[in-house]
């Protein structure tokens, strides 16, 4: 048996490092993995989110999800592991294993992972072993699809509904222009 040691860099908007070292056991599961994530940040832990394995690049490979999300279709050619059946030690393809974990879809919390070492310690449950940098509250950040809603639409540029949920618009035409439709 041997123990992990993650450094967990959150990839924040803020020009400061926030990390957390954490030692787990390499045959323990993604999901403790990730609530001792959350628990270090002081997250609720109440969102969506997925491991995903990355190299050196820091790309996006296999996934881990918090839930099955393959809702049994066997047409798909990669299914996506679920954190509680995932052996940590079981995604380990190098020494220096690089992972990205997202957290919350909406808000797109992003956490970086790198193996950084092992350790001889052992341990009966994950741990932190060092803390660096505040982290920032959860909800303080806006969900990416009000940002992007506001990036593709200007709110003075439309009125508001009808109570047929139909807008007015200009079209070229007066109501006057209207008035001799009852003759046919």
């Amino acid at each position: 048996m041997g123990t992990l040691k993650f450094r967990v860099l959150l990839d924040s908007e803020k020009d400061k490092e926030i990390f957390r070292d954490i030692l787990i056991d390499e045959n323990d599961n993604f999901e403790s993995l990730f609530q001792t994530i959350m628990k270090s940040f002081n997250f609720q832990g109440e969102e969506m989110a997925s491991f995903y394995i990355s190299n050196d690049n820091w790309d996006k490979g296999h996934e881990i999800s918090l839930v099955d999300i393959n809702y049994g279709d066997e047409s798909i050619d990669e299914k996506a592991s679920v954190m509680s059946q995932a052996i940590i030690n079981d995604f380990i393809e190098s020494n220096d294993q690089k992972l990205i974990l997202v957290y919350d879809f909406m808000r797109m919390w992003i956490f970086l992972l790198e193996l950084v070492e092992r350790v001889d310690k052992l341990i009966s449950s994950p741990e932190v072993a060092l803390s660096v940098g505040m982290a920032p509250p959860e909800d303080s950040k806006n969900p990416t699809f009000e940002e992007e809603e506001n990036q593709y639409f200007d709110e003075d540029e439309f009125e508001e509904e009808d109570e047929f949920g139909f807008n007015d618009y200009e079209d070229g035409y007066e109501p006057d222009d209207y008035s001799n439709y009852d003759d046919y």
